[in-house]
């Protein structure tokens, strides 16, 4: 009797597809469809899925997907995320290149380096909330001339920063970047680059 054929590998999740279902679940409470305990528990299963096959079971009973395997297309005209949460802990975390910003964006981490390039990200709001719960690690931002920076906001204790408010020139501004919430034992540094063409 022949030996099964291997089974092709899984296809790996990239954060674009975890956004896009995190945008999903996130249109799915807002409408009824999830109780806040379902939302919560999909958004986690979420955020930890490392294959396509893990996110796809999270959204079927919300909308039709083609073949049963692939994650549905970008919806046309679908508002940003209102929140976006990275978690990581001992890692590292990068997003960088062409990502939609949500309004808010919520860091999780712990013993981390995060590096966020905002550079060349699609706005979608003149503002942008950047909530950090870190301890210890270094957060970098990358920013494109005309962002301003507000750290007023963030609670430091054990912590280094290096911010400075604006890129130096006298570009208008066009992206306002609030950052709240805590630090501890961590570094936070700014800096800013034209974006990549």
């Amino acid at each position: 009797m022949p030996a099964d054929p291997p089974s092709s590998p899984a296809l790996r999740a990239s954060d674009t597809d975890r956004d896009r279902i995190i945008e999903l679940l996130h249109a799915a409470v807002a409408d009824g469809r999830l109780d806040p305990v379902e939302f919560d528990e999909r958004l986690d299963a979420a955020l930890a899925a490392r294959t396509v096959d893990a996110l796809t079971p999270l959204i079927t009973d919300l909308i039709a997907v083609p073949g049963g395997g692939a994650l549905p297309p970008p919806l046309a005209g679908t508002p940003a995320a209102e929140l976006l949460t990275i978690r990581e802990k001992h890692g590292s975390v990068r997003r960088d290149g062409r990502w939609t910003l949500p309004r808010r964006l919520v860091l999780r981490t712990a013993w981390c380096d995060v590096m966020l390039d905002l550079t060349s990200a699609v706005r979608s709001a003149p503002e942008l909330v950047i909530e950090l719960q870190v301890r210890g690690g270094n957060v970098e931002l990358v920013l494109a001339p005309g962002m301003v920076v507000d750290a007023n906001e963030l609670s430091v204790r054990h912590s280094a920063l290096a911010i400075s408010r604006t890129a130096g020139d006298d570009t208008p501004e066009t992206l306002y970047v609030r950052v709240v919430g805590r630090m501890r034992h961590g570094r936070l540094d700014t800096r800013w680059q034209a974006p990549r063409r």
